[in-house]
């Protein structure tokens, strides 16, 4: 009898800590919370978060594809919604933040970078005035037309500086 009480306190022992591990576990995976802003802006877990070396279109500025005005700030958003899907984001911190206080990052699905997608993808630009990290994703997308590269355009920084 005293033997099969032990073996029951120590299941019981057990199961707890199972669901005590359980529940640490179904919180964290609760926690995860992220919206797109633009396509090159995302909040996570309540942080703004910037791509760093990379710009897109504003929400508002047009591009042109054969006489037809597409909003291309919204279609990068667009593409970087359906990259990313219901995958979960993870993001490398820089150290400062950009002049509006948002965390400039580079940030991963699946271990492929965010950025370099965008921009390979012809979708954002590499930001040469910050970075040289995705001036060869810029080359190629630009070779082959992808995105973007594809229409009339005004890249964002020159958009902004009219405005």
């Amino acid at each position: 009898m005293l033997v099969k009480k032990n073996v029951l306190k120590h299941e019981m022992k057990f199961l707890l800590s199972f669901i005590f591990l359980l529940s640490i576990i179904c919180n964290v995976s609760f926690a995860y919370d992220l919206r797109i802003i633009d396509g090159d802006t995302i909040k996570l877990n309540g942080d703004k978060i910037r791509f760093a070396g990379i710009d897109t279109p504003e929400p508002k500025q047009i591009c042109t594809l054969d006489n037809i005005e597409i909003f291309c700030g919204n279609l990068a958003t667009i593409v970087l919604k359906e990259k990313i899907g219901n995958e979960i984001v993870t993001c490398e911190r820089e150290k400062e933040l950009d002049k509006y206080n948002r965390i400039l990052a580079e940030c991963f699905v699946n271990g492929q970078s965010l950025s370099s997608y965008m921009v390979k993808n012809g979708y954002a630009f590499a930001y040469r005035y910050f970075s040289d990290k995705f001036i060869e994703d810029e080359n190629y997308a630009k070779q082959n037309s992808f995105g973007l590269w594809a229409m009339e355009f005004e890249f964002p920084w020159d958009f902004r500086k009219k405005k």
